[in-house]
């Protein structure tokens, strides 16, 4: 039996090692352009506390919890190795090491990491600039996790962020919103006002903000801004006619809407159909939250069982469209107070799932009920397969895509008996299947997707920005 003495020194042991690991991620990062994970836990900006919970987070993928000593002894090889940008799973690689027969880790990550060795070195020579069209709940979203990514050689610079025209103190007002959020807390760095020229500078990066109450009313170029991606998160414009006019603007290259497109517009749902982009493309949709929930979950579903029918019920929290107290609305129940109801409403995801997958048009009906939580949501999937399998089973596959498919990035798993939504708070993937709720009766299956419906759906959005300024890096293993 271990003794209280060893167990503590233990831990010491282990926080020893992981606090030594974490200069070594950094460094990675900032100077090799390489994003370290385990097992889809992100290593990057964590402490010596969030490294030992990564490694603690393996033991739902292999059964064990991995040893520190054995993952930070192949860092260290990793760090003298000239690595190209990439993705690469630590995870894996110790995995993979354990059992392998070659005793030497530089070896052994030779062979093992030799696509990301090719000398191709870091992706991208000039920064993308970005501009946020709209400053709300997903804006600031945006904002937190692009700045919070410009440590790799600021690939994507958010340069500007358009605003309705404000009155005094705006600006300051602008950067506390920023600085403090009531759901997902306190910016991670600093954030100060450049009021004489009208900017936020936000853990070193200097924000204009500029005020327009049009798109095409906007001189970019005047402030240094070329090229650029703007992303639009107003909602208000939602067509092609609509959409075009942030193109009539000098500086604009592309545009992206963080809500579901009208038309022709390509609704892009990162993993599942982001093949269909292409540079011809200028007016992109990142789709809505729901649809970026259920899209990655119903490919994996179709793909392996094959879907007849199905019908989606979103449990979604409410939103700023909705009235605080009970006042008027355009829309039937939702002026009734947020706060207080449950409100039953319509929810265009089960269409919307057709532009991503043409092969489920007509299959799924949808609804919705809006919550009074200010935060993550909850997806329902009742679907009738064609190929019937036992609830373990469609576990394990769906456990399975989560740690090691392309779909890793868009699905998350829990087999946690006591999740509830306020764990979802932050996650940075479209959707979460929680396991332990998974139901199947003969050929009928029902499925629950937690997803935080702002983080997670600004984690795809910053994923299709990516692509479309070209960050497209490798994983390895």
């Amino acid at each position: 039996m271990t003794t209280h003495t060893e167990s503590l020194n233990s831990w010491l042991e282990n926080e020893a090692l992981a606090e030594a690991m974490v200069p070594l991620v950094g460094h990675l990062y900032r100077d090799r352009d390489v994003v370290l994970s385990i097992y889809g836990r992100p290593l990057v900006r964590q402490s010596a506390i969030g490294i030992i919970k990564a490694h603690r987070y393996a033991r739902q993928v292999t059964g064990n919890e991995l040893a520190l000593n054995e993952t930070a002894s192949l860092l260290d090889a990793l760090a003298t190795m000239p690595l190209d940008s990439a993705r690469i799973d630590l995870g894996r690689l110790a995995t993979g090491f354990a059992a392998s027969p070659e005793t030497d880790e530089a070896a052994y990550l030779g062979v093992a990491l030799e696509r990301g060795l090719q000398g191709v070195g870091r992706l991208l020579q000039e920064p993308t600039d970005v501009v946020l069209y709209g400053f709300g709940r997903i804006g600031r979203l945006l904002a937190r996790i692009l700045i919070e990514r410009t440590g790799s050689g600021a690939k994507l610079r958010l340069r500007a962020i358009v605003l309705r025209p404000g009155g005094d103190g705006d600006a300051e007002k602008r950067a506390s919103l920023l600085r403090r959020d009531s759901v997902h807390g306190s910016f991670s760095g600093t954030i100060r006002v450049d009021s004489e020229k009208n900017q936020i500078i936000a853990n070193g990066n200097p924000i204009d903000l500029i005020y327009a109450t049009s798109p095409d009313q906007v001189d970019y170029a005047s402030h240094g801004i070329t090229n650029a991606i703007v992303i639009d998160n107003t909602g208000m414009w939602r067509d092609e006619e609509g959409l075009s006019k942030h193109l009539e603007s000098e500086g604009v290259a592309k545009v992206l809407l963080t809500a579901p497109g009208k038309g022709d517009i390509k609704n892009i749902i990162f993993g599942v159909n982001d093949a269909e982009l292409n540079e011809a493309d200028r007016i992109i949709s990142a789709a809505s939250c729901t649809t970026n929930a259920i899209v990655p979950v119903l490919r994996a579903m179709h793909d392996k069982y094959g879907v007849r029918s199905g019908h989606l019920e979103t449990v979604h929290a409410y939103t700023n469209d909705q009235n605080l107290t009970d006042n008027f609305h355009k829309k039937a129940r939702r002026g009734r107070s947020a706060p207080l109801n449950l409100v039953i409403t319509e929810t265009g995801a089960a269409t919307a799932v057709a532009k991503a997958l043409p092969e489920l048009a007509g299959v799924l009906t949808g609804n919705a009920i809006r919550v009074p939580t200010p935060n993550v949501s909850l997806a329902i999937l009742n679907l009738d397969l064609e190929t019937s399998a036992p609830a373990a089973g469609i576990n394990e596959y769906l456990r399975h895509l989560s740690v090691s498919s392309p779909l890793r990035e868009q699905i998350d798993y829990t087999s946690s008996v006591e999740m509830v939504s306020s764990d979802i708070v932050g996650s940075d993937r479209a959707g979460v299947v929680d396991s332990t709720a998974t139901i199947v009766n003969g050929s009928r299956c029902v499925l629950y997707v937690w997803y935080d419906n702002e983080s997670g759906y600004s984690y795809q959005v910053v994923r299709i920005v990516q692509d479309l300024a070209g960050l497209r890096y490798p994983s390895l293993p």
